[in-house]
C-alpha cells in the first residue's frame, strides 16, 4: 500500500485560542478564498449560460475581483498575520521555521510565504490588466474560433504574451532559484517543474509514440453508422455519474464550449461537457473525465477548518489532477471490462435488438471507445497521439515566450511541427491553433501537465493493481461493477496528500520509484496488442 504521508493534511491544524495569531490568519485566509470563489462563480457563468454582450462588464468584475484578491494576497496586514503566525511557532522573522513546529503548520506557512513573496512582486495594475486581457481574449477567442479567423485573436493573444512576460520578470525576485520566464509561469500548475526535466521525460514519448501510429495506421476504426442523439447522449451521461457517486445536491453538470470543472465552494462541485456533432461518444468520455477531476476536489483534505483557507487542502499540482481525470477516462470508461459491461445500455438507448447493432457486438464498441488515428483536436485525441499534441503546444509556447517567434507565425508554425509530430495537419485554424482555450486566458505553462497527467496516471494503477491483488485487478473490478474500489483506493493513498508533496514526491512516495514515461508507454503497448488481436 501507499507509505502513510509523514505530513497528514485531512487534519486540520489545532487551533488555539480564538485570538491567536494563527486563528486570525485562518479567518483573514477565509476571507480571501471567499473572494476567489466568487471570481471562479463569475467564470463559471461567463463559459456556460452568460450572453456575449456581458463579456465587457465581466471583465470589469474580473478584473475589480483580481485587484481585490491581490491586495489581500500582498498586504501588509497579510504579511503582518503571516509573520506572527510564524513567529507563534517559534520561529524568528526571515528565519527557518523551527523544526519542532507541527509539520501541518510548519507546510501550511512556508506554502503561505512564497505566494506572499510572489504576490508582493507584482505591480497591481499589472495583475488587474492581465484580468481584463484574460476576459477580452476569451470572448474574442470564442468569436474568431467560431469565423476561423485567426487575424481577428492575434492581437489579443499578442498583449497576453507580452503581460505574462512582465509578469514573470516581475516575479524573478520570489522565486527560490533561478527559472526561465516559462517556469516561472508553470510553477502555479506544475510546482518545482523545469524544461529539462519536462524534456527528459518527453524524450521516449517523442521517440516511441510516433512508432506505435505507424503501427496502427493499417488498423480500421469503426464507428457507429450513425450519431447517437443528443438525449440519448445526455442520459448516458447522467447514468454514468449516476455510477460513479454524483450527488446532486453538491454537483451540477452544464455545457460549454470547452469541457471543464470547477469547485465553488465546499459543497459545490461544478463541470461541464459538450455534445459534439459525428463524435457520438465524446460527451460521454468528456464526463467521465471531468468527473475524474470533481472526485479529486472531492477528495483533497479539506475538512472543517482546513477546507478552503490552508494550502494544504489544495491539488498538488495540475499533473495529478490530470492523472485523476485521465485514470476514470481512460483507464476505466475507455478499458474493454467498462465496454463490455456499458454495451447493453447505449444499444437499448438506441433501440436496436439483436442484428441492429451499429458496433457490431460489445467488441467493436471497445474500438470504437478507443479509436486508434491521429486527430486534429487535442481533447478529442486517441491514447496513443494525445501526448505529441502536448509536445507541440509545449514547444510552440517556449518560442513565443521565449524565443521571440512571431504571433503572425503561430498558424504555420503549428501546421508545420503538427505535420512533423502527427503526419497530419489541419485544414483551418479552427482546427488548429485556434482550437484550446488556454492561451486565450494566457495560460502558458499549464499543457504540460496533461502529458504528465498520462504519465503520473499510468505509474499510479500500477501501484493500485499491485496492492489490488495483481494484474488484472483494475479490469476485475470494473468487470464487477465495483469501481468503487478504485475510488477508495485513491481516496486513501492519493487524495489525500494535497499540498504536502508536489507531484513527483507524490508519485515517488506511493509507487516507491522515480517519475517515467515506461509505465505509461507499457500501457499503451499492452492495449494496443489487445485491440489489435483477433475478435
Amino acid at each position: 500500500a501507499p507509505d502513510a504521508p509523514m505530513i497528514d493534511p485531512s487534519k486540520p491544524p489545532p487551533m488555539s485560542a480564538a485570538g491567536s495569531a494563527f486563528a486570525q490568519l485562518h479567518q483573514y485566509l477565509h476571507t480571501t478564498r471567499l473572494l476567489g470563489s466568487i471570481s471562479s462563480a463569475l467564470y463559471y457563468d461567463q463559459n456556460t449560460v452568460m450572453p456575449a454582450a456581458g463579456a465587457a462588464w465581466r471583465g470589469d468584475q474580473l478584473a475589480l475581483l483580481a485587484g481585490q484578491l491581490h491586495e489581500r494576497q500582498s498586504s501588509a496586514e497579510f504579511g503582518d498575520l503571516l509573520a506572527a503566525a510564524e513567529a507563534e511557532l517559534g520561529a524568528e522573522l526571515g528565519a527557518e521555521l523551527g523544526a519542532d513546529a507541527p509539520p501541518e503548520r510548519r507546510r501550511n506557512l512556508e506554502l503561505l510565504r512564497l505566494e506572499l513573496e510572489r504576490q508582493r512582486s507584482l505591480d497591481p495594475q499589472l495583475v488587474q490588466a492581465l484580468a481584463k486581457a484574460q476576459s477580452r481574449g476569451n470572448a474574442i477567442w470564442q468569436d474568431a474560433r467560431a469565423r476561423n479567423d485567426f487575424s481577428a485573436f492575434a492581437p489579443a493573444l499578442q498583449e497576453l504574451i507580452v503581460l505574462r512576460r512582465q509578469q514573470a520578470s516581475q516575479l524573478v525576485s520570489a522565486e527560490p532559484m533561478a527559472r526561465s520566464p516559462w517556469e516561472i509561469l508553470a510553477q502555479p500548475f506544475e510546482p518545482d517543474i523545469s524544461k529539462t526535466r519536462l524534456e527528459e521525460l518527453f524524450a521516449p514519448l517523442k521517440a516511441e509514440l510516433p512508432v506505435l501510429l505507424e503501427q496502427v495506421a493499417a488498423m480500421a476504426n469503426p464507428q457507429p453508422a450513425a450519431d447517437l442523439p443528443e438525449a440519448l447522449q445526455e442520459q448516458l451521461c447522467a447514468e454514468l455519474l449516476d455510477s460513479w457517486g454524483y450527488d446532486p445536491q453538491r454537483c451540477q453538470r452544464s455545457r460549454s464550449a470547452h469541457p471543464f470543472s470547477c469547485t465553488l465552494g465546499p459543497q459545490d462541485f461544478r463541470i461541464t461537457t459538450r455534445v459534439v456533432p459525428g463524435q457520438p461518444l465524446s460527451a460521454f468520455l468528456a464526463t467521465a473525465h471531468e468527473w475524474g477531476h470533481s472526485l479529486y476536489e472531492q477528495g483533497l483534505p479539506r475538512g472543517d477548518d482546513h477546507f478552503f483557507p490552508w494550502p494544504l487542502g489544495e491539488a498538488t499540482s495540475m499533473g495529478v489532477h490530470e492523472s485523476q481525470s485521465l485514470f476514470w477516462e481512460c483507464r476505466v470508461a475507455r478499458s474493454q471490462a467498462f465496454a463490455e459491461r456499458w454495451h447493453p445500455r447505449f444499444q437499448a438507448g438506441l433501440g436496436a435488438g439483436l442484428g441492429a447493432d451499429p458496433w457490431g457486438g460489445a467488441r467493436g464498441f471497445w474500438r470504437s471507445l478507443n479509436p486508434l488515428a491521429p486527430g486534429l483536436i487535442r481533447v478529442e485525441a486517441d491514447e496513443l497521439s494525445y501526448c505529441l499534441h502536448i509536445v507541440l503546444r509545449f514547444e510552440l509556447e517556449l518560442a513565443l515566450l521565449e524565443q521571440d517567434m512571431p504571433v503572425e507565425d503561430l498558424p504555420q508554425q503549428w501546421n508545420q511541427r503538427m505535420q512533423e509530430l502527427l503526419g497530419i495537419q489541419p485544414q483551418t485554424d479552427s482546427e488548429g491553433c485556434l482550437q484550446d482555450i488556454h492561451w486565450a486566458e494566457g495560460l502558458f505553462g499549464y499543457f504540460p501537465s496533461y502529458a504528465l497527467g498520462h504519465l503520473i496516471s499510468a505509474q499510479l494503477a500500477e501501484a493500485m493493481e499491485t496492492d489490488l491483488g495483481g494484474a488484472g485487478a483494475i479490469a476485475g473490478a470494473i468487470a464487477a461493477g465495483q469501481e468503487e474500489r478504485l475510488r477508495s483506493w485513491l481516496a486513501m493513498g492519493v487524495w489525500p496528500l494535497g499540498r504536502a508533496v508536489n507531484g513527483e514526491e507524490l508519485v515517488r512516495q506511493v509507487s516507491g520509484r522515480p517519475l517515467s514515461a515506461e509505465p505509461f508507454l507499457q500501457y499503451l503497448k499492452f492495449k494496443l496488442e489487445r485491440l489489435q488481436a483477433p475478435a
